[in-house]
C-alpha cells in the first residue's frame, strides 16, 4: 500500500489515493516494519507530505490518516534523515496544524505534534519550525484548550524551540505565551507542568526584559511559581522554580502589586 502511495506521488496521480489511505490507516504500519525501510523512508516522507498538499473529498479524514502514517514513519527513521528534512515538510505539518479541528481530526492534530516533536531537536528542524511561524500556531492551538495528551505534545515541542533566541523571540512576540503556559501549571499533568516550568526558566534566563519580569507578575507566573513550591512534586522542578523566583526576586519585590510576603517566605 505504500508502494502505491509513492507510485501514485512519482506519477503525480490522484486515483485511488484516497482508497489506498484508508486502507493503510486500518491496517496501520507496524513500527518493526517501518524501521526496515531505512533507504525508503526519504521517498516515503516525501510522499506523504505531497498528499498532504492535495484535495480530496473526505479532506479531514484523508488527513488525518495521512499525518498517522508519518508519525509511525518519523518514529522509525534514524537521525541521520531527521537531520535532512526540508522546510517544506515543516511548512506542510505546521500547515495541518493551522487548519484546526475543524479540518483534520483530534487524532490527526496529535500525530502532527507527534511528528514536530520527533523532529524538533534534530540538526536545524527547530530553527525551520520557527520560521514557518509554528510556535504563534502552537500557542493559539493551545488557547483554545484542547486535551491533555495535546496540551503535553504542544509544551514539549514549545520546550525545544524555547531552547534557541528566535524560537524565545517568537514566544514573546506572541501576547499569550508566558499567559498559556502558565496557566497550564498544576492544571493537566506532571508532564505538563515539568515542560511549562522548563519553558518558563529559559525564558526568565536568557530573554529576561523588564517587559517579561512584569509580565510574569501581572498574569500570575510568581503566584503559580510560588504554589508549585508548596506541593507535592518532583524535586527538580521546585528547584527550577526556586532558581526563577530568586533569579528575578529584586525586581518583583520593587512592584508594588506583588504579595512581598509569598515571595520573601521562598527565596531566603
Amino acid at each position: 500500500m505504500i508502494l502505491f502511495i509513492v507510485n501514485c506521488f512519482k506519477e503525480d496521480c490522484v486515483n485511488g489515493l484516497e482508497e489506498a489511505l484508508s486502507v493503510l490507516f486500518l491496517i496501520r504500519i507496524p513500527l518493526n516494519e517501518a524501521k526496515l525501510l531505512p533507504k525508503e523512508n526519504d521517498l516515503i516522507i516525501k510522499s506523504l507530505v505531497w498528499v498532504l498538499g492535495c484535495e480530496f473529498r473526505t479532506q479531514a479524514m484523508v488527513k488525518s490518516h495521512v499525518v498517522s502514517a508519518l508519525k509511525t514513519i518519523i518514529e522509525a527513521t534514524s537521525s541521520v534523515l531527521l537531520e535532512k528534512l526540508e522546510p517544506k515538510f515543516f511548512e506542510v505539518v505546521v500547515g495541518v496544524l493551522k487548519q484546526g479541528t475543524k479540518r483534520v481530526t483530534q487524532q490527526g492534530i496529535n500525530s502532527a505534534l507527534h511528528v514536530l516533536l520527533d523532529a524538533c531537536p534534530w540538526g536545524r528542524n527547530g530553527l525551520m519550525m520557527v520560521e514557518t511561524g509554528a510556535i504563534s500556531v502552537l500557542i493559539e492551538l493551545e488557547l483554545g484548550s484542547p486535551e491533555r495528551k495535546t496540551t503535553e505534545l504542544i509544551l514539549g515541542i514549545l520546550f525545544h524551540l524555547c531552547s534557541c533566541a528566535d524560537g524565545r523571540a517568537e514566544f514573546l512576540n506572541h501576547k499569550g505565551g508566558i499567559a498559556v503556559v502558565t496557566k497550564r501549571i498544576m492544571r493537566v499533568s506532571p508532564a505538563a507542568d515539568d515542560r511549562a516550568v522548563l519553558i518558563l526558566s529559559l525564558i526568565s534566563k536568557f530573554s529576561a526584559t523588564s517587559w517579561v519580569v512584569h509580565e510574569m507578575l501581572d498574569i500570575g507566573a510568581v503566584t503559580k511559581l510560588c504554589m508549585l513550591l508548596q506541593v507535592d512534586c518532583a524535586t527538580y522542578l521546585k528547584d527550577k522554580a526556586l532558581g526563577i523566583l530568586r533569579s528575578h526576586s529584586d525586581d518583583w519585590l520593587k512592584l508594588p502589586c506583588i504579595d512581598k510576603t509569598l515571595l520573601t517566605r521562598y527565596i531566603k
